[in-house]
């Protein structure tokens, strides 16, 4: 279960005159460590903002408590393949993607940018019967 998040740095930039046609969000993963009892993902979220109008970074660390089989996989996996495990990366990068659109927002509204926003995805099931 992720219970927090340690922000290390926050930079942003807008270029005058250049309007907004597009934006591109890359999550990367730095590095993955045992920290006491918790699992420490450290991360960087950067939104680039097309026809380069502009730039938001983000860098941080969040802060996991699993059990000590999930913990243990995901550092060996890390060391290993610089990969975390597939059925655990979906709630990683989850949690990324709404810190970095929450905190993105402050920054891109200070310097007039579009929100750092991507739509969930939907699925639809159908109705059990």
């Amino acid at each position: 279960m992720i219970v927090g998040e340690k922000i290390l740095e926050v930079n942003g930039t807008k270029n005058p005159g250049q309007s907004i046609k597009g934006l591109n969000i890359n999550i990367s993963i730095d590095n993955v460590e045992k920290a006491g009892d918790n699992l420490e993902i450290t991360y960087s979220y950067t939104a680039n903002y097309d026809e380069n109008a502009g730039q938001i970074k983000i860098k941080g660390v969040l802060v996991a408590k699993e059990d000590d089989a999930l913990t243990k996989e995901a550092v060996d996996s890390w060391k290993k393949d610089k990969k975390l495990p597939q059925s655990y990366t979906t709630n990683v990068l989850t949690a990324l993607n709404y810190s970095g659109s929450a905190n993105g927002t402050l920054v891109a509204r200070v310097l007039g940018l579009t929100a750092p926003l991507i739509p969930p995805r939907i699925q639809l099931s159908s109705k059990p019967e």
